[in-house]
């Protein structure tokens, strides 16, 4: 194989794919990346057996061929190089020679076949959408994902394709996200799965607000495609929890709040924080929201903010952090806070199809 590259293009699509490789592989070749040959220029694969990905970089190919080369370090030369184009020629021993101005590089591979294939799915089912809607849902909900490894059902996105409407769902169990879009398909399609955290974490610095997206969906594996780029994951095993019952009933109040100001003053009395699970209250009285914190041996820090309000007079705590997350992940100017009473619930939605569940936390009076 021999080809020839320039470095932006090159470091770009590894940048692309590096994320994938595995620091505890199992498999030395799972330390690699797949380089291979194609009809305009290079495919560049990284796996970790669970989460897989490959793009697309423009080359010239003097002659095809494939070998994998340790992806880090690859990456790490290429990075330090000071002239634009690089020419890499790989032997039948699989060592590549990489020449770039008067740097020149051997680089002791592994051949092709040693390297895991790219999911093929034949019989899945695919839909298709804007990259920009999918980008923008994953933003909305992902945040909320569980960190508990004992729920491993909650380690993901429930990705559900009922009545021509994808539904983009993400709980750890203390507050829930969730996002609508509506997508054209077949009733036959209708189906639910969940997709892994590395999956989407992955998805989402691939997608671009630009084209479309493709979602091929197989029996226990997902392959997002894109313009040069494709995504493949192992669907989490097991069923989401019905997550509709717990979105709170008809609320007694609904608050309209501006977005940026609520997440500064929240953000400041925030600073006297020492741990996460600490509540924010707040205390809602005419025209006025009252924001504060209370941290034994610490110390208080209390915000007020003008609001539009002739509700009654009550108050209700949440966790900070949860609070902050909705609210530097949308972009609407305000939000609308509903509320049932201080021990139900909150609900935060925008004039877009999105709402965001939060339990409420107990504070002593």
């Amino acid at each position: 194989m021999k080809f020839a590259v320039t470095k932006e293009a090159l470091l770009e699509g590894l940048q692309r794919i590096l994320n994938v490789v595995s620091s505890r592989a199992t498999l030395p070749v799972l330390n690699n990346t797949l380089i291979e040959t194609t009809e305009t220029g290079l495919r560049l694969t990284t796996t970790d057996l669970d989460v897989a990905i490959r793009c697309d970089v423009p080359a010239q190919i003097e002659k095809p061929g494939a070998t994998t080369l340790q992806a880090r370090r690859f990456a790490a030369i290429v990075r330090e190089l000071v002239s634009s184009e690089i020419v890499c020629e790989t032997d039948s021993k699989h060592i590549t020679a990489l020449t770039c101005g008067t740097s020149v590089f051997k680089l002791f591979g592994l051949p092709k076949e040693d390297f895991p294939k790219f999911p093929d799915l034949p019989d899945a089912k695919i839909y298709t959408l804007k990259q920009a809607e999918l980008k923008d849902g994953l933003r909305k909900t992902a945040y909320a994902i569980s960190l508990d490894e004992t729920r491993y059902v909650l380690n993901g996105i429930l990705f559900s394709f009922t009545e021509n409407k994808l539904t983009l769902v993400a709980t750890d169990g203390r507050r829930l996200a969730l996002f609508d879009s509506d997508i054209e398909f077949p009733q036959s399609q209708e189906r639910n799965f969940i997709v892994p955290t590395k999956a989407v974490t992955e998805l989402q610095r691939i997608l671009t607000e630009e084209g479309d997206v493709q979602i091929v969906a197989g029996t226990n594996q997902i392959v997002f495609r894109i313009p040069g780029a494709e995504l493949a994951a192992k669907l989490v095993e097991g069923n989401y929890p019905n997550y509709r019952q717990v979105v709170p009933g008809e609320a007694k109040e609904r608050i309209t709040l501006e977005r940026e100001p609520l997440l500064e003053y929240v953000r400041r009395v925030f600073t006297l924080n020492s741990d996460a699970n600490n509540p924010l209250r707040l205390s809602f009285g005419k025209n006025r929201l009252d924001i504060s914190m209370t941290i034994p041996e610490v110390g208080e820090a209390s915000e007020s903010m003008a609001i539009n309000y002739r509700g009654r007079e009550f108050s209700i705590a949440f966790n900070a952090q949860y609070l902050m997350d909705p609210l530097r992940n949308l972009l609407d100017p305000e939000i609308h806070l509903e509320l049932i009473d201080e021990i139900s619930p909150g609900v935060i939605k925008i004039n877009k199809p999105f709402l965001y569940v939060l339990m409420p936390m107990r504070v002593s009076v």
